[in-house]
Formats: structure tokens, C-alpha cells, sequence
């Protein structure tokens, strides 16, 4: 909004100059979203706290201490999140970029899809949301339509392409094949972060992290004298998802403000499935899946640890992890919460330094 309102007066007042620089609105919408966070949070939690009594359901299948420790904290804190990262979006980015609005409808979808299953969590007082298929339907309704309109108003003629890292110039274009795999992608990453959501401040670092790597993609893949020279495929108007993602990163701190441990409030399916999905497309959008599958990984971790326990359980009647997703399984094994949380946060600045690093080694 800001930008759309003030850049053109720059011709007559120089200081309005600075509207035209994606560092500064990035910045600005870091603040933004950080101030909102930070005001609307405790009004949201008294609220959370008024309308839900008890607080998130915990899962009598989870780890013991949580029923005493967790239990009477609110969830749907991604609410939280939403708002900052929203108003921020709308105040800094521009406006008229398809990228910015496919992202942020995704984003605002998904957290709909995650609000009505935390809804049904605790109006029935039970760990059981939305059923599983009806969720899974919802999310690929929502990310195929943003993409499709993505591929067609983005005026890239290599929308429908898939680039692969350590590669210089290697485009593959899918054509509508592209489609199916861009929703994996969404939908893939936005159920991964909604698994590693299970401790006090578990996923929302690992997702400012993978936001802030997503910054600087999307501003280097943006900008035309950047892409020559790492040799990187180009897509002209992504550079505006470095305000989306700075938006991101600045809500992620406000929320974790109050949701470190001890945890005044969960993000629930409001906030995870809504924070993955919004990394999912700004990782199709930038032509960076793969990468994202890297910088992501600690997800992608989680995610496999699931699938490899349910598999050899229904294959062999064992268990390969003491309990499922990871965090869990470390758990059991008598890691302190902190510990497990710091280390995991650990992997993924490592897995984003990687991530990033692929950008030259091509």
C-alpha cells in the first residue's frame, strides 16, 4: 500500500525514494509485523484463554508430562501470526505483484483449513479435528487454484518450468504436469511444519529461519544483475516476496515472545499449516522446490520419521522410533525440552547455510 501511495512522489520529495527499495520496505515490514505481534498478543491470548477453557487438547498417545505440563494452554495462537504477517504484507509490499497475492491467499487458506480444525479440537474437547481426507482436500483446492492463477498472470514464460540446484540454467518445463507437483510441494511442506509443531518454540524458528533464507532467494532471483551473475533461472516480480518473507520473520519473533517456553500460547493448525504452505509457495513461486526440500529439511526429517513408523509398524509390527514424529522419539529417550528444541533449531541453520550455498554452486 505504502509503496503503491508514496514511491510515485519521489520525483517531488526525495526522501519518498526509499519506498522504491525492497531492503528498506523489507525492514519496514519486519518492524511492522513484530509491533502488531507484539500489541495484539496479549489481548489475543486473554481472549483464547476466555473462549477455551482448558486450553489445547493434548493427545493422551503423546508423551505423559505433556498432560500435566501442557495442559490449559491455548492454542489457535497462529491467529497471531496471521494478523502481523497480513497487515505488514498489505503495508509494505506491492500491491499490484500477482506473487504477493497468490502467497498471501495461500497463506490465509491454509490458516482457515488449520482455524476450523483447531475449532473442532476444542469445542469437542478431543484431540480429532477436521478428518484427514477432508483437510487434505481443502488444502489442495486451496493451492491448486493460487498456483494455476500464479502460472497465468505472472507473465513468466517459464512458470510452468522446474529448476534444479547445482545446475546452471537447467529449466524443465512441465507444462500443466507442473501443476500437481507445485500442490505436492504447498500441501507437502505446509503438513510437514504442522508435525514438527509439537514443543514450546520447536517450529516457529526453523520457519523465521527458512522465511529469512526465502528473503534473500526471492530478492536475488528478482533482480536481473543477481541472476546473471550466480546463473540462476530469473523470475521478474519475485523479488516482492522478500517483504512477504521479512513479514514473516517478524511476526515468527512476536509469537515467539510468548510462545517460549514455557508456551503462554500454541500456534495450532491455524499457524502451522498456514506457515507451511506460505514457505511451499514462495518456494515455487522463486523456482527453488528442491532448495526448499534443503533449507526445510529439519520438516522433511520429521515428516519421514512419521512415515518410516507407520510403514515398518503396519509392515513388521515394530517400531522403528520410540514414538513419532522425532522430537518425540527424543523424548522418550529423556531429553530435557529445551535441549531437543535448541539442537533441532541448530540443524536448521545448518540445513539453510546448505540451502543457500547452492545458489553459487551451480
Amino acid at each position: 500500500m505504502l509503496y503503491l501511495l508514496l514511491s510515485p512522489l519521489a520525483d517531488d520529495y526525495q526522501i519518498f525514494n526509499l519506498f522504491r527499495y525492497l531492503t528498506f520496505r523489507s525492514g519496514g515490514a519486519v518492524m511492522t509485523a513484530l509491533f502488531v505481534a507484539f500489541i495484539a498478543g496479549p489481548p489475543i491470548i486473554r481472549w483464547l484463554k476466555s473462549v477455551q477453557g482448558k486450553g489445547q487438547p493434548i493427545r493422551e498417545d503423546g508423551p505423559q508430562r505433556h498432560l500435566i505440563e501442557k495442559q490449559g494452554t491455548p492454542t489457535m495462537g497462529g491467529f497471531m501470526i496471521l494478523l502481523a504477517l497480513s497487515v505488514a504484507t498489505l503495508l509494505w509490499a506491492d500491491l499490484s505483484n500477482v506473487y504477493v497475492w497468490s502467497v498471501l491467499i495461500v497463506t490465509i487458506g491454509f490458516g482457515g483449513i488449520g482455524f476450523a480444525d483447531d475449532y473442532l479440537k476444542v469445542s469437542r474437547k478431543s484431540s480429532d479435528g477436521l478428518p484427514g481426507r477432508m483437510k487434505l482436500l481443502l488444502e489442495v483446492a486451496v493451492a491448486g487454484g493460487a498456483i494455476v492463477v500464479m502460472t497465468q498472470l505472472s507473465g513468466n514464460p517459464q512458470a510452468t518450468a522446474l529448476a534444479l540446484p547445482f545446475f546452471k540454467d537447467f529449466l524443465m518445463d512441465l507444462g500443466w504436469f507442473f501443476i500437481p507437483i507445485a500442490i505436492f510441494v504447498v500441501v507437502g511442506a505446509s503438513n510437514s511444519v504442522n508435525l514438527t509443531d509439537g514443543l514450546d518454540g520447536l517450529a516457529i524458528v526453523p520457519v523465521m529461519i527458512a522465511a529469512a533464507s526465502f528473503g534473500v532467494i526471492s530478492y536475488l532471483v528478482g533482480n536481473a544483475v543477481f541472476v546473471s551473475y550466480l546463473q540462476v533461472p530469473g523470475v521478474p516480480g519475485t523479488g516482492e516476496l522478500a517483504v512477504f518473507c521479512g513479514a514473516l520473520v517478524g511476526a515468527g519473533l512476536g509469537f515467539l515472545w510468548y510462545n517460549a517456553p514455557p508456551a503462554m500460547v500454541f500456534m495450532g493448525d491455524t499457524g502451522s499449516l498456514a506457515l507451511g504452505g506460505a514457505l511451499g509457495m514462495v518456494g515455487v513461486a522463486t523456482k527453488h522446490e528442491v532448495v526448499l526440500a534443503i533449507i526445510g529439511g529439519l520438516f522433511v526429517l520429521e515428516t519421514v520419521s512419521v512415515i518410516v513408523q507407520v510403514a515398518s509398524y503396519k509392515l513388521t509390527g515394530k517400531r522403528v522410533f520410540r514414538m513419532a514424529p522425532l522430537h518425540h522419539h527424543y523424548e522418550q529417550k529423556g531429553w530435557a525440552e529445551s535441549t531437543i528444541v535448541v539442537r533441532f533449531w541448530i540443524i536448521a541453520v545448518v540445513l539453510a547455510l546448505i540451502g543457500l550455498s547452492t545458489l553459487k554452486l551451480r
